[in-house]
C-alpha cells in the first residue's frame, strides 16, 4: 500500500513559538501561512506541519499523489483505492472519501491506540 508522502501534523499552541524552536532544531518553511495558523516545515526528509487552533491532537499525516517534497507523482494510489483496501482488510474508518468523486479527498482513522490518521489527497 503506498500512501505518499508523510508528515506529523502536531497541534500547537503558538505557532510562532513553535516556528521559532523547530528552526533552531534546523527546519525551515516549506508551505502554508503563518497568517492562517498553519505552518509546513522541513528538515531534509523530515517533514511536520504546525497547526494552532485547528486539531484535538498531533495527527499522522499521508498525501497520496505527493513525494517528500510536495512535488506531485506521476502515479500514485488514489485516497477511494486506499479506502477500498483498508475496508478489505477490516479496518474502521472514521471519515470516507466520497467515492463518487475524483481529484481531492480525505479519509481519517485510528491506531489500536487512538492515533489518528489523515489519509489527505491535494490533487
Amino acid at each position: 500500500m503506498k500512501l505518499g508522502a508523510f508528515c506529523v501534523s502536531l497541534t500547537v499552541k503558538d505557532i510562532h513559538r513553535s516556528k521559532a524552536f523547530y528552526e533552531k532544531l534546523g527546519f525551515h518553511a516549506r508551505g502554508g501561512d503563518i497568517t492562517q495558523n498553519w505552518l509546513v516545515m522541513k528538515n531534509e526528509n523530515c517533514v511536520i506541519g504546525l497547526f494552532q487552533g485547528m486539531f484535538d491532537k498531533n495527527i499522522l499525516t499521508f498525501n497520496p499523489g505527493w513525494n517528500q517534497d510536495a512535488e506531485h507523482l506521476d502515479s500514485f494510489t488514489d485516497v477511494r483505492e486506499l479506502q477500498n483496501q483498508l475496508k478489505e482488510q477490516g479496518i474502521n474508518l472514521q471519515t470516507e472519501a466520497d467515492e463518487s468523486t475524483t481529484g481531492p479527498a480525505y479519509l481519517t482513522l485510528e491506531d489500536p491506540d487512538g492515533n489518528q490518521i489523515l489519509i489527505d489527497q491535494h490533487r
